[in-house]
């Protein structure tokens, strides 16, 4: 497999918006040491990565008929490697959080990788999929925190898993379209996220969480707002990309809630980078 085949295959951008999970948790509780604010955020993005070549191998058949482009559909890549690849990199992203965030962060890593492989495999096709998939986000979160900070950092990762649950339930119509109904309710849910994530103190990091949710809500609230007149495939995948986006700024506005402003500015130049990355992929296409 050459490396642009892998990088599609993981979707390597968008690793960039589970780099910040890990760092949320570590937030609420406090958590501090160069290795785990380092290595933490590595694991999160070896196990998401794992789980996209995970969803390929998985949806190969399907990706046959609705996205032949993908690496398995257009004989780039086959199913068997892309399980041995997402094998490989679930195991290498259990290990860098247990070496990284020790026994606390492998007790979080162990679950979030079975739920990652449960959503792939099963749940993403029943009515579980959306509330499996904020399990992995919730648990990315807690991932940071350890199983000994659970508690102290439940309503970040609550906030995460809501932002998340709703997205995918949006997805949903991504190819057929969806009903104005979801498209409210993912809309509801990005305002409520918003404002949880809010720090209520008028300091430095107060003013950072306020400038990270609104970063996170409005575009992500503008493009819900199209899909709820508009609920048709290409309008749903824009809403859906945009969801999936505004992760990293609902990251940082949760980071500054928890009185880490520095590390919020950092993920807010993550999402910078990422719109960046986006933008010259755009381009590309185009050109090609």
């Amino acid at each position: 497999m050459d490396a642009p085949t892998f990088l599609q295959l993981v979707r390597a951008p968008a690793g960039l918006t589970v780099l910040g999970d890990a760092t949320t948790g570590m937030a609420a509780t406090g958590r501090r040491g160069i290795l785990p604010r380092l290595g933490l955020p590595v694991a999160s993005v070896l196990l998401y990565w794992g789980g996209m070549a995970l969803n390929d191998a998985a949806d190969a058949d399907l990706d046959r008929v609705e996205r032949p482009e993908r690496p398995i559909p257009s004989g780039r890549v086959t199913r068997r490697a892309a399980l041995a690849t997402a094998g490989a990199l679930t195991t290498a992203g259990i290990a860098v959080a247990w070496l990284t965030g020790g026994r606390s962060s492998l007790a979080v890593a162990l679950p979030l990788a079975g739920s990652i492989w449960a959503y792939d495999l099963s749940a993403k096709r029943n009515v579980l999929g959306p509330f499996v998939m904020a399990a992995c986000r919730g648990l990315d979160v807690l991932l940071g925190a350890g199983s000994d900070g659970a508690r102290v950092a439940a309503r970040p990762a609550l906030v995460m898993a809501g932002h998340t649950a709703s997205v995918t339930a949006l997805a949903r119509g991504e190819v057929h379209g969806t009903s104005p109904a979801v498209a409210a309710a993912a809309a509801v849910v990005t305002a409520g996220s918003a404002v949880a994530a809010v720090r209520p103190k008028a300091d430095a990091a107060g003013i950072v969480s306020w400038v990270a949710a609104a970063r996170f809500a409005l575009p992500t609230l503008r493009a819900q707002a199209g899909a709820v007149g508009t609920p048709t495939g290409p309008v749903v995948r824009d809403a859906t990309r945009r969801g999936i986006l505004a992760m990293v700024p609902l990251q940082a506005a949760l980071t500054a809630r928890a009185g880490r402003p520095i590390d919020a500015v950092v993920l807010l130049a993550v999402d910078a980078l990422g719109i960046l990355l986006m933008r010259r992929g755009a381009r590309g296409r185009e050109i090609t």
